[in-house]
């Protein structure tokens, strides 16, 4: 092992000892009581089938098959859960050719960050994901089941979900990707579009016609967002199966690992020949391995949030400073736009998961000794799957996976990477901690020193851009937007504004207690600030015409005002209208209760395993 992640992850395991020896205890307690139905009342285990057909019924009363749940994200209106519709019913045969049966548990809601950018809704976004894992508990809750399989893709979906099933951690969990579309409009071309529009240069009809050509089928959005970053996480904490996240929604290799992951929830079962239950899959070796993939890949910013809810969730804790001294020496292999030109299709066909692991593992920056869902050790996520055969003779198979990349624009092994580090790093300074994305920004755009230019929406700040008031060096501090002020929303909309600035010779960055994803680009931006300005940190003090240094090389995040002026001045408040409408009033309790973003931006309890079991 690289001696680095071989230190981090000592270390985690050392901090997460008490809660997660306590969570383990939990899990084995619940899991020595045998088959969860094989405890319920008569009256209660009738209510359990008394929709089911007679054969289902005869197979749950007679206590000798596992019981799989199915949990679902489906909705028709988004394109990366619409396929889920015909899988409950796919993966129900499947099961019961396995030698089990299964039942639909329950759905959980699926929100698209996509369509409420830039609206009130996007305020429920990052709250989705805990309410998420309370429906997928609730989902669980009837003891009925022996194992579970998730169907989840987008940004707060997976998380949620995993969060949830950790909750249940004793018992076999697959999760059943649905895939992404295929290649639409090219990532620059769209792009450019928007920047077009941004600078007035276009109109709306030539914008929508970009869009609609670049998201314009079933699957999901083909740019390396959070959801595909969900994907690759679920791949490389194993809990996929190998090769499962970036194949097409409609084909028949996607309908193979469909049934495979059904067949393999039964053989996970303490019924089936390799017991292994969630809660042991999700280690610190596992949270290690998904934060260095996610480094590897550029992932989605927005897993600095849910890799340390979802590590919590699991007895493990994992901080900010983990990831940064990770992110210090994991390269960086892919360009996936937006960090490049190419989408996950074109990821996928240069190699993909399966050669990003093989190196990976090859440099010593993967743990190899884990338990997956495939079986024991990581090296299964090597290979790729295939389909030998055709029509009804057709078998799934796995084979070796290329050791080579088919396409170095797009993916390059450890030892000849775009960059020497992941591009992920932390920023320090008397404005508190934030999180930066640098791999998509020059070398020579990651210093900015500049006078602040202070908004307490982004929309305030894209009315100053539309009426040119934004001349100058400057750094855009757009605040009362963390997760006690607003929910946390993504701030994509100052994306192509602050572009369009750039372009024209002005140095701008952002600095913001809000969420980028990864789509603040080329542009420096300093996010997920902590502590945020709406519980009194410091960036509630700045004003207008302060001097703000970013320096994403340093790691330095500074005012440049006196400790005893900026500790009195007055604390500016945020809009109560802020936190109304569009059912944002009904989050009110969330608000309130919600952590830090360093601690996963999370209503649930950050520690407290083993206070909760010694009660």
């Amino acid at each position: 092992m690289h001696p680095v992640v071989a230190e981090v992850t000592a270390r985690i395991s050392e901090r997460s000892r008490p809660d997660r020896t306590a969570y383990l205890q939990r899990l084995d307690a619940a899991a020595e009581r045998g088959p969860a139905r094989g405890r319920l009342a008569c009256a209660n285990l009738a209510h359990g089938f008394a929709a089911s057909g007679p054969v289902d019924k005869a197979a749950l009363r007679g206590n000798v098959k596992p019981n799989v749940a199915i949990v679902s994200a489906y909705n028709d209106m988004l394109s990366a859960h619409q396929p889920f519709e015909s899988f409950p019913a796919q993966l129900k045969r499947a099961v019961i050719r396995s030698g089990g049966i299964a039942q639909f548990a329950g759905g959980v809601p699926a929100m698209c960050d996509g369509i409420t950018q830039g609206r009130d809704g996007m305020q429920l976004s990052l709250f989705s994901r805990d309410v998420i894992a309370m429906s997928t508990a609730i989902s669980l809750s009837h003891d009925m089941f022996d194992a579970a399989l998730m169907l989840g893709v987008c940004d707060k979906i997976v998380p949620g979900l995993l969060i949830g099933a950790l909750s249940f951690g004793h018992l076999p969990t697959v999760f059943v990707p649905a895939g992404p579309m295929t290649s639409g409009l090219p990532n620059d071309e769209k792009a450019a579009i928007r920047q077009r529009y941004a600078a007035g240069e276009i109109g709306r009809e030539e914008l929508l016609e970009a869009e609609s050509a670049s998201y314009h089928s079933a699957g999901t959005c083909t740019f390396y967002g959070t959801a595909n970053s969900n994907q690759m996480l679920m791949e490389v904490m194993g809990l996929h199966l190998p090769g499962a996240s970036f194949v097409n929604p409609g084909t028949p290799l996607r309908a193979a690992l469909t049934d495979a992951a059904a067949a393999r929830s039964t053989a996970l079962t303490a019924w089936g020949e390799s017991f292994t239950p969630v809660g042991r899959i999700v280690d610190e070796k596992a949270i290690v391995n998904g934060c260095v993939a996610l480094l590897a890949t550029g992932g989605s910013t927005n897993h600095t949030v849910h890799l340390v809810a979802i590590a919590r969730a699991a007895g493990i804790t994992l901080t900010w400073d983990d990831l940064a001294d990770l992110s210090a020496v994991v390269p960086l292999m892919a360009r996936v736009y937006p960090n490049g030109k190419a989408d996950v299709n074109h990821f996928h066909a240069a190699g993909g998961l399966a050669f990003t692991v093989h190196s990976l593992l090859k440099h010593g920056l993967l743990h190899d000794d884990v338990e997956t869902v495939a079986g024991h050790g990581l090296w299964r996520y090597t290979t790729e799957a295939r389909l030998t055969g055709v029509g009804d003779k057709a078998e799934l198979t796995w084979e070796e996976g290329t050791k080579r990349s088919h396409d170095t624009d797009v993916l390059r092994g450890a030892d000849d990477p775009f960059a020497k580090d992941g591009g992920l790093r932390m920023l320090d300074g008397n404005l508190g901690r934030a999180v930066i994305k640098t791999s998509a920004v020059k070398a020579e755009q990651r210093q900015v020193k500049a006078p602040a230019r202070v908004f307490d929406d982004q929309a305030d700040f894209l009315r100053a851009f539309e009426a040119g008031s934004l001349e100058g060096d400057f750094v855009a501090v757009i605040r009362f937007q963390g997760p006690a002020a607003n929910g946390m929303p993504e701030l994509h909309k100052l994306t192509p504004a602050l572009g369009v600035l750039q372009d024209r010779g002005q140095r701008v960055a952002l600095v913001t207690d809000g969420r980028m994803s990864g789509a603040s680009g080329k542009v420096p931006a300093a996010i997920h600030l902590t502590p945020e300005a709406s519980v009194g940190g410091p960036l509630a003090r700045v004003q207008d015409g302060d001097l703000v240094s970013l320096d994403a090389d340093t790691g330095l995040l500074d005012v440049h005002v006196s400790a005893y002026d900026l500790e009195n001045r007055p604390v500016a408040r945020a809009d109560d209208s802020l936190v109304f409408g569009t059912g944002r009033e009904l989050f009110a309790a969330f608000r309130s209760h919600v952590g830090p973003a360093d601690q996963g931006a999370s209503v649930f309890p950050t520690h407290g395993f083993v206070e909760d079991l010694d009660a």
